[in-house]
C-alpha cells in the first residue's frame, strides 16, 4: 500500500485563464498560497512564429497543439505556438510580468484558454514554474503525489499525456486528475447538480447527476466578465466625476487610453466588492434582526466584532435627531461611493451595480466593442436559457436532482455577491410551479448553492476558490485510500504507463 503524509500533497488547480496551487493538507483546508495567471510568454527573436509566423486561430493544431473539444469554447485571448521554443525558454509568472512591465517585445500566449490543451510545451512550463520555483519541491527528491484539476471534457490522448508530463517531467510520487466542475460541486458537499462557472469571456454550464458530469448536456457560452467590464465602462462615459478624471476637459485623452482607464477603474471597482447584483425585478435585502443574538453562532463564525459595531451603530442612530436621520437616509437610498484610483478621487452610484446586466441580456453589448474569437452566429443566449437548455439536455427524471443545487461561482464571485440568487430568480420561469401540472418527476424548485461556511478558510473568500477546495477534499480522501484505485502510484505508472490514468475511477469516492 502506497503512503502519503499530509504534508506533501500538492493540489494544482488549472483553469482557463489561472492557476491556483498550495502543499499540504492541514485538518483545516488551507487556500492557495499560490495563484498565477496561465499565460506564457516568450521573448519575439526566439519563437519561430514569433519571427513573423501568424498565430494559430481556434481548431486548428500541429504536432504539439490539439484543438479544442467543441467551438463554442474558443477563446479570444492570444495563441502564439513555436515549434522549435523549449520549456525552459517560456517566461511564466512574476518572470513574464516583470518583462512586461519592463517594456520588453515578448509574444504571450494562453495554453488552457479554449478549455483543453493548446500546446504542450507551455502547459509544462506553468506546471513546472508552479511546482519547483513557487513551491520550492526538488525533481530529484521529490516525495510529493499531486492532485490535478482540470476542465472537464479532456479529450482521452490529453490526459494519458498529462500524467506522462507529471511522471516523466516532474517525477511525482504519485497523480490524480479531475474534472474542474467535479471539484468545485464536492466543494459544496452535494454530487447532483448544475456548475455555472464565470470565467473571463466564457461561462462553462456543466449538469452533474450522483457524481458523474452529463458529457453530452455540457455548455459554453461566450459571456464573462470581459463582456460585463466592458459595458459597465460604457455606462460610465455618463458619469461626470469619471470623465473628469478618464480625460479632463482641458487636457482631453485619446479615445484608447480613455477607453483603457474606464475599463480599469470598472476591474477596480468590482475587485474591490464594491458591486452588488440584485434579482430579477427586485433588490436582495438583508433581514434585520429580532433583537435576538446568538452567542454561540456568533463566536464560532468570528464575527464578534461586527456584531459589536453594529449594535453600536444602532444607538448612535436612535440618538441622531429626524433631520439626521433623514438626511442620512436619503443619503443611503442613492447608494454613492467614493473611489481612489490613480490619484483620482471619483464618485459612483447605483449604475455600479449594472456590472452583470450583460450575462443575463447579451442584447445589451449590441455596439459595443467586445472581441470574440470568431463571429457568433446567431444569437448569444442569456445565462438563464443557457442554463436551462444545458439541464433539459439531461434526461427528466434527473433534473429535479439537479435543479436543487445550482452552483455559480468563478472569480467574479469571489467579489460580487448575489450572482447565483439573481440567476435562480430568472431562472425561476423554466420551472414548473403550477401544482395541479405537476408530476413526480417534475422539479418544483431551484436551490442555489454555496460553499459550506464550516470551512473557516474560505468563509469570507467567495465561491470563487470552489475548484481549490474540492480537488484539496478529493486528495484527502484519494492519496489517503487504502487501495489506491482513485490516483496513480510510480509502481501503476512504470506497469502501465500514461493508459493508467484512465483507469482512475474518483466517481467511486
Amino acid at each position: 500500500m502506497v503512503s502519503f503524509r499530509d504534508s506533501s500533497v500538492v493540489i494544482i488547480e488549472s483553469g482557463r485563464t489561472l492557476i491556483r496551487a498550495g502543499v499540504g493538507l492541514q485538518d483545516l483546508l488551507k487556500t492557495p498560497s499560490v495563484e498565477i495567471q496561465a499565460r506564457v510568454g516568450l521573448r519575439r527573436s526566439l519563437g519561430d512564429s514569433a519571427n513573423g509566423a501568424s498565430s494559430l486561430k481556434p481548431g486548428e493544431g500541429s504536432d504539439t497543439l490539439r484543438p479544442s473539444a467543441s467551438s463554442s469554447r474558443a477563446s479570444s485571448l492570444p495563441f502564439q505556438p513555436s515549434p522549435s521554443a523549449k520549456v525552459h525558454d517560456y517566461l511564466v509568472g512574476s518572470q513574464l510580468d516583470e518583462a512586461l512591465e519592463a517594456g520588453q517585445d515578448i509574444v504571450v500566449s494562453w495554453p488552457f484558454a479554449d478549455g483543453d490543451i493548446r500546446d504542450w510545451t507551455q502547459a509544462e512550463a506553468l506546471w513546472k514554474y508552479v511546482l519547483f520555483h513557487t513551491l520550492q519541491l526538488k525533481r530529484t527528491q521529490n516525495e510529493s503525489p499531486v492532485m490535478l484539476s482540470m476542465p472537464a471534457g479532456l479529450f482521452r490522448d490529453s490526459s494519458e499525456r498529462i500524467c506522462q508530463i507529471f511522471f516523466e517531467r516532474f517525477n511525482v510520487a504519485g497523480f490524480g486528475l479531475l474534472d474542474r466542475p467535479m471539484a468545485q460541486l464536492y466543494a459544496t458537499g452535494q454530487l447532483s447538480g448544475v456548475v455555472v462557472d464565470i470565467g473571463h469571456e466564457i461561462t462553462d454550464i456543466t449538469p452533474i447527476y450522483d457524481g458523474f458530469i452529463m458529457q453530452n448536456a455540457r455548455s459554453s457560452t461566450p459571456l464573462g466578465i470581459r463582456d460585463c467590464q466592458v459595458y459597465l465602462a460604457n455606462l460610465l462615459r455618463s458619469n461626470q466625476s469619471v470623465m473628469a478624471a478618464a480625460s479632463p476637459p482641458d487636457k482631453p485623452s485619446d479615445p484608447e487610453v480613455t477607453r483603457r482607464f474606464l475599463e480599469d477603474l470598472v476591474k477596480h471597482v468590482w475587485m474591490e466588492g464594491l458591486v452588488r447584483v440584485p434579482s430579477d425585478g427586485q433588490t436582495v435585502e438583508i433581514p434585520e434582526d429580532e433583537g435576538v443574538t446568538d452567542i454561540a453562532a456568533v463566536l464560532v463564525a468570528g464575527k464578534e466584532k461586527a456584531v459589536i459595531e453594529t449594535g453600536m451603530k444602532k444607538k448612535l442612530t436612535a440618538k441622531a435627531s429626524a433631520a439626521e436621520q433623514a438626511r442620512a437616509r436619503e443619503i443611503e437610498a442613492l447608494d454613492l461611493v467614493t473611489v481612489e484610483f490613480r490619484e483620482h478621487s471619483i464618485t459612483l452610484g447605483k449604475e455600479r451595480h449594472r456590472f452583470c446586466e450583460p450575462l443575463f441580456d447579451p442584447t445589451l453589448l449590441n455596439g459595443l466593442p467586445v472581441e470574440r474569437a470568431d463571429p457568433y452566429e446567431g444569437r448569444i443566449l442569456p445565462l438563464q436559457e443557457a442554463v436551462a437548455f444545458s439541464v433539459r439536455q439531461t434526461d427528466v427524471a434527473q433534473r429535479q436532482y439537479i435543479w436543487q443545487g445550482l452552483f455559480v461561482n468563478g472569480d467574479l464571485t469571489n467579489h460580487v455577491k448575489g450572482i447565483g440568487a439573481a440567476l435562480q430568480s430568472r431562472l425561476a420561469p423554466f420551472i414548473l410551479s403550477t401544482p395541479d401540472q405537476a408530476t413526480e418527476v417534475q422539479p418544483r424548485s431551484i436551490r442555489v448553492l454555496t460553499v459550506p461556511e464550516y470551512f473557516a478558510e474560505y468563509r469570507e473568500k467567495g465561491d470563487g476558490f470552489a475548484a481549490f477546495l474540492g480537488t484539496s477534499i478529493v486528495a484527502k480522501i484519494a492519496f489517503n485510500e487504502s487501495h489506491g484505485k482513485n490516483f496513480v502510484s510510480k509502481t501503476d505508472y512504470n506497469e502501465k504507463g500514461p493508459h493508467a490514468i484512465l483507469e482512475m475511477s474518483l466517481a467511486s469516492l
